[in-house]
């Protein structure tokens, strides 16, 4: 039996030995057919090779401009603020954190008490530019903080190179809550500032113009993430901050509660959505926003004298 085995399995390698080292037959195919092909593949190889290197040269470009534009938004380390105990220092500007531009802090507290550092208002090349910072520094201790934009804020904006930051600071009492300080807008300027001129975009339907303000509707969005949005920019052209809320809205012809209030500095623009919220649209099964119609309240942010209550105003919407 296991010579009959051996013999099997050497018939089996002989097979594969002849597959291997078998003669090698004709093609089929011409010597010029083979020439082409080897030249079609020459040909297809030097495309894919002057391909990459175009890629390669693209890249490298758009990195060169991206390097240029992070050199052009850089900031000298500046002491923003130097009172009452508090030192608040700008060390640099980082525009590829996740969630938008961040002006890098280092907050320093020798108030003789724990308090906490917010930023009351900031804008960005003379837009209002909502921003995330809330540090609890101890007495005596020092903290690096980040004082974070929003990129969907920028974005909406038309904001793509920062040339001025303006932030006021709100410090209060970590304990009692009780005010501490609360400053006036500090300007940082970026390396760009000299020659770079933001485009106020006022384009769109105007819904109130009247008494140094200005307000526009700039269409219908849906990346809203409470629901529907709609567009408003705002111009404050007086000495004094404003705020806008809108009243008695509808949307096709139901009243509907919107989410909206925008506060604008003096001399200052915004761009802020209306929001229609999801389950408000549901609810009176509204798929397609049609028509809204709205008043605006407008009013001093600081005394709550009204400036002015507009008169109603229908948009349409196709």
């Amino acid at each position: 039996m296991k010579k009959i085995a051996v013999i099997f399995l050497a018939m089996i390698l002989a097979a594969a030995c002849t597959a291997c080292t078998g003669s090698s037959a004709p093609s089929g195919r011409s010597a010029e057919s083979r020439t082409a092909e080897n030249g079609k593949e020459s040909k297809t190889e030097a495309a894919g090779t002057e391909k990459a290197e175009v890629t390669s040269e693209a890249e490298a470009s758009k990195e060169e401009k991206t390097s240029e534009q992070a050199a052009e938004e850089s900031i000298e380390e500046t002491v923003l603020l130097d009172e009452s105990g508090v030192v608040i220092t700008a060390r640099s500007l980082d525009k590829k954190a996740l969630f938008g531009p961040e002006l890098k802090l280092l907050i320093e507290n020798n108030s003789g008490k724990s308090l906490t550092f917010q930023c009351s208002n900031t804008c960005i090349n003379g837009y209002m530019a909502g921003n995330m910072l809330s540090e609890t520094v101890a007495d005596g201790k020092k903290v690096n903080a980040d004082l974070t934009f929003m990129s969907t804020v920028l974005k909406r904006c038309g904001i793509d190179t920062i040339a001025e930051i303006e932030m006021a600071f709100h410090i209060f009492d970590s304990e009692s809550w009780d005010n501490y300080l609360d400053t006036e807008l500090i300007s940082l300027k970026t390396a760009a500032f000299d020659t770079y001129k933001q485009q106020f975009d006022d384009s769109g339907e105007v819904v109130y113009e009247g008494n140094e303000v200005k307000i526009v509707s700039k269409g219908i969005s849906e990346d809203s993430i409470l629901g529907t949005g709609l567009g408003m920019y705002i111009e404050n052209n007086t000495s004094a901050p404003l705020t806008a809320s809108a009243r008695n809205v509808s949307v096709n012809g139901f009243m509907l509660d919107a989410v909206f209030a925008a506060t604008v500095l003096p001399g200052k623009h915004d761009v802020s959505d209306m929001t229609f919220l999801s389950s408000s649209l549901k609810d009176n099964d509204i798929e397609k926003i049609e028509t809204v119609e709205m008043s605006f309240h407008i009013y001093n942010s600081e005394s709550w004298d009204t400036l002015v209550d507009t008169d109603p105003v229908t948009l349409e919407f196709n």
